[in-house]
């Protein structure tokens, strides 16, 4: 009887072939940033050929830098992934194919030999959607400790786990929790708000859960509580451990069982609500003294995430204080900040973080009224002036020279020559002239033609 099946093809697929069938963006690189190989959706994603990228150092493609990107203040994978032979995820900022800055989330794996040593990594780039609503950003920064806090959201933001954000008042919670509802598949869905802090024991239940017509005096008539207004989407229960004991076990057993009864209800109803708690106090310590249910902190606690202060963030000072004043009236003709008001705004330990800083830069504006922003507009509570830079840190005691020697208002001819010397480097050139990048953008976007 005739074989009538066709010969089998011994020939292996490429690793161009094989890495091409990814969606995202990817490349090989070796111990010594460089490129081995690159798909195409890394090519078009940062305007390169196959013929050009290889070869090259990935931190010149997409970072937009002459040096490693660990050397840049920010964490490198390439080298943990080589000395621990384990995955990592980081979050870094690049540069795409027209120059626009992007966050991204890096997902970096080993390549091993046969005998099990790394040879090379695989670089999986996700490039995550600017965090903004009605063209407002949730969070700025760029600073190792936001990446760093960042990546952390977006690895739990694509789950339904309950999160618990920690860190002192002023750090930002709320609009950490927005981001992390942004980043869900719930985002098209309610974010309900409720702060514990701001409310007594019998208004915090009837907010929660509601209640039935009758069920008190002045029910006039039923009340849907938050639990169901966020049906389908995200709860935010800022200043968890205000809530009262009694209340702890009814919303223990609502993140338990899913379902929720309404004050004078009998009947229990079905919610699907995904919880981020937050608190500035010491959770494990109420525990421990029995003002906090122990139960109700594990169930909560399930992906805590630490906000870092202010303080321990200081290079996202200047981006933050011009981002302020973009929301505010007549603020963005106050940018970019001089060097001497930048100078000022790092000098100080910011107690109140975030929140503190906003309302230091609206006093500003106040003050200055028709005149330049200057440090006597800059009043800082109590004075509480520290160290900005610290001696040991060659990097920022260059910047802090720049920051120094800058005067004067942006022009076309000192963008173009700062641009000159770093070779178009966008990021080197913002920091040579003492500005945020987003800063630089907008001025560089003003002077394009058309």
């Amino acid at each position: 009887m005739a074989n009538d099946k066709k010969p089998f093809s011994c020939q292996k697929p490429s690793c161009e072939q094989i890495i091409d069938i990814l969606p995202g963006p990817f490349v090989v690189i070796d111990r010594d940033y460089h490129i081995l190989a690159a798909n195409q959706a890394y090519q078009n994603q940062y305007a390169v050929d196959a013929d050009d990228v290889i070869g090259r150092h990935c931190y010149e493609v997409s970072h937009h830098s002459e040096v490693p990107c660990s050397q840049n203040g920010e964490e490198c994978p390439l080298e943990e992934v080589f000395s621990t032979r384990k995955p990592v995820q980081v979050m870094h900022i690049h540069y795409d194919r027209d120059n626009n800055e992007e966050y991204v989330q890096l997902q970096a794996a080993p390549i091993l030999s046969e005998d099990g040593e790394v040879m090379y990594m695989g670089e999986y780039v996700q490039v995550l959607n600017g965090p903004k609503q009605e063209d407002t950003t949730l969070l700025v920064g760029r600073s190792p400790a936001f990446l760093r806090m960042s990546s952390l959201l977006q690895r739990v933001a694509p789950t339904s786990s309950t999160a618990l954000l920690l860190g002192e008042s002023g750090v930002g919670k709320e609009k950490v929790a927005e981001y992390i509802h942004f980043y869900s598949d719930r985002c098209d869905n309610p974010f309900v708000v409720v702060d514990c802090g701001m409310l007594g024991e019998s208004l915090i239940e009837s907010e929660l859960f509601g209640y039935e017509k009758g069920a008190f005096t002045g029910a006039t008539s039923r009340k849907i509580g938050l639990f169901e207004a966020a049906h389908g989407g995200t709860l935010f229960i800022d200043e968890i451990c205000e809530l009262p004991l009694p209340l702890q076990t009814k919303l223990l057993r609502a993140l338990e069982s899913g379902t929720i009864r309404r004050i004078g209800g009998n009947d229990y109803i079905k919610v699907d609500v995904r919880i981020i708690a937050a608190t500035n106090r010491d959770m494990q310590n109420m525990v421990t003294q029995q003002q906090f249910r122990e139960d109700l902190y594990y169930r909560l606690s399930a992906f805590p995430i630490q906000i870092p202060p202010l303080r321990e963030r200081k290079d996202d000072i200047a981006a933050l204080a011009e981002h302020f004043l973009t929301s505010m009236p007549e603020g963005e003709r106050h940018i970019p900040l001089s060097s001497e008001v930048i100078e000022k705004l790092l000098g100080y330990d910011y107690p109140g973080n975030v929140r503190e800083l906003r309302n230091i830069i609206e006093r500003g504006m106040i003050l200055a009224c028709d005149d330049i922003l200057r440090p006597d507009h800059i009043v800082l509570e109590g004075h509480r002036v520290i160290n900005p830079l610290p001696s040991t840190d060659r990097d920022t005691e260059l910047h802090h020279d720049h920051l120094v020697k800058r005067r004067g208002r942006l022009t076309e001819q000192v963008i173009m020559q700062a641009l000159e010397k770093t070779q178009g480097h966008r990021s080197h050139a913002a920091r040579l002239l003492g500005v945020s990048e987003r800063t630089l953008y907008r001025h560089i976007q003003r002077l394009r033609p058309g």
